[in-house]
Order: C-alpha cells, then sequence, then structure tokens
C-alpha cells in the first residue's frame, strides 16, 4: 500500500435546520475539498459529530461521501466505538461501500487498559482485514492516553499503518516517529504542532482547519513533507489564529460557526453541542480576515 501523505480533512457533517443530515451540502463539500487538492477526505470523526448520529445515519455518510468522492480523493470512514463489536461492525460497512481506509479511536468512557486497548484493535484488524487502520489517540476525550509501547505492539500487527496523535505532545510524537517500524506513519491531529510534527518526520495532519482552509493546509503539508521550511512556516503563521480560535470551545462549536460565515453549509449542530458563544466570535472572524478566507 502506498503511503498516505498531506492533509486530511477531519470534514464536518453538515445539518439542515430540523437537524437532518443535509447530504446535498455534504455532496458539495467533498467536491470542494477535491477541487481544493486534499489529500483524504475523513468523515464520521470528532469533527463530524459522530457521537449525535445514529447508525444508519453513520453509515449513510460514509456511503454517500465514498460514492461522492468517485475515487477522486481517498475516504478515511471514522469506524470507532467503545464497543468493539460495534466497530468492527462500523468496518465491515465501510469496506463494503469502497472506503479505503478506516479511522479507529482509544475505546472512550470504559478506560480500558494498555491490554485492552492492544485486543480491541487488534481485533478490528484481524476481522476486517482489508480496509487499512490508522489509529486515533485523542485523551483529551476518551479520558485513556494509549502509550507509546502499547502503539508499537499494534504497529506490527497487519493491516494497521498509522497513528493520529492528537495528545498535542511533540515529544511522545518525537518517540512514536523514532521507535515506529518501516511502513508504520505518524500522523498530527493538532493543527498549532502538526507543521513540527510533520517536520520532524511525521506523514501528514488529520486536521480541522481545513474544513476552511484545504488549499493552504494541502500547501502547509506539501512543503513541510519537502523539508521546505521556510514556506511552510509562512502559511502556518497565517493560519495560527485560526488554529487557535477554531479549539476555543469544544470542536465543533467554533468550526460550524465560522463554515456558515464562509456559506459553506449552515451552523447547525446536535445537542448537547450549541452555538458558538458571542464573545469569540469577533476574533474568529478576524482569524478568517488574516487568513485571506474572507475579504477584510
Amino acid at each position: 500500500m502506498t503511503q498516505l501523505t498531506g492533509s486530511i480533512v477531519a470534514l464536518a457533517t453538515p445539518f439542515s435546520a430540523d437537524g437532518a443530515v443535509d447530504y446535498t451540502a455534504l455532496r458539495k463539500l467533498i467536491d470542494w475539498h477535491v477541487a481544493e487538492k486534499t489529500d483524504c477526505i475523513c468523515v464520521v470523526g470528532t469533527t463530524g459529530e459522530s457521537p449525535t448520529v445514529d447508525v444508519d445515519e453513520h453509515c449513510e455518510i460514509i456511503r454517500v461521501a465514498v460514492e461522492q468522492s468517485a475515487q477522486r480523493v481517498p475516504i478515511m470512514a471514522g469506524c470507532g466505538a467503545n464497543s468493539t463489536a460495534e466497530a468492527v461492525s462500523l468496518a465491515q460497512f465501510a469496506q463494503k461501500v469502497g472506503a479505503q481506509y478506516q479511522l479507529q479511536v482509544v475505546p472512550y468512557y470504559n478506560k480500558p487498559t494498555a491490554e485492552g486497548q492492544y485486543q480491541h484493535f487488534k481485533a478490528i484488524a484481524e476481522q476486517v482485514p482489508g480496509l487499512p487502520m490508522m489509529l486515533y489517540n485523542v485523551p483529551g476525550r476518551t479520558a485513556v492516553d494509549m502509550s507509546v509501547e502499547t502503539t508499537m505492539r499494534l504497529a506490527t500487527v497487519p493491516g494497521i499503518f498509522g497513528i493520529k496523535e492528537a495528545s498535542g505532545n511533540i515529544e511522545k510524537a518525537q518517540w512514536l516517529i523514532r521507535e515506529a517500524p518501516r511502513g508504520f506513519g505518524v500522523y498530527s491531529g493538532d493543527d498549532a504542532t502538526a507543521i513540527a510534527l510533520m517536520l520532524l518526520g511525521g506523514q501528514g495532519n488529520v486536521s480541522v482547519t481545513a474544513n476552511l482552509a484545504p488549499r493552504l493546509m494541502h500547501d502547509l503539508c506539501r512543503h513541510a513533507l519537502a523539508g521546505d521550511i521556510a514556506q511552510a512556516r509562512a502559511i502556518q503563521a497565517q493560519l495560527l489564529p485560526l488554529h487557535q480560535l477554531l479549539f476555543v470551545e469544544p470542536n465543533p462549536i467554533p468550526l460550524k460557526w465560522a463554515m456558515e460565515r464562509l456559506g459553506l453549509c449552515t451552523g447547525h449542530m446536535r445537542l448537547p453541542l450549541t452555538t458558538h458563544s458571542a464573545p469569540y466570535t469577533r476574533a474568529l472572524e478576524q482569524a478568517l480576515k488574516n487568513a485571506k478566507l474572507l475579504a477584510a
């Protein structure tokens, strides 16, 4: 398998005013990301509000994304669950409809041990062998931080090709890169520190910011991966306020507001997520202007 590299958008899921998934808007977003050179589209992850879509919607979002991409850009299906059986079922569906990759998050809430984490991911890889898996470590949401040692055990399991490391811990990322076997990639899941991870040997970035600035994130990744530090730093400086302000409230609250401001989709979310707080909106709008995504 050719190693996946570059900007992987953690795509937001558009909703209508009545709370239904807006599949028309979803198709338009996918076409836009293809045109803007996004390297891979990840659907129904954290940014895609996976906790509030039901199983049928989850599967339909994956199916529509695969259909609309028409192999112009690979689709990574978010298939994570805190039940191994459910994660397997979602991955089997994603494979059936033609997704190219699966994203599997560390099981949340039930707080498995290191051995439980290993057995969880190993079981999914063995039961869905034809769908390459990216692990996803995001301790700020799962309450469990997968260790370097556990990740390296999993790096030898056939079908597991990399990890989205979303802790923002650059020291840990360096250890992952240092210890990773050939063919196992380390990807950032934190926009603010992604440039550092890639310059240290990472393979790309699973990005929230790419929902708003896909071409810039593609170019940032391209320059960083090529070792073109000056160009990568210039883009990072342009986007840094946006990276920060998209996380002043839990993702995707600020993102959905910004997407509506740019006319990409509505800002609607499902409870318990609520509208972006007014005190933050002026700063976020200015960040969009600074990044040249809105007219000044």
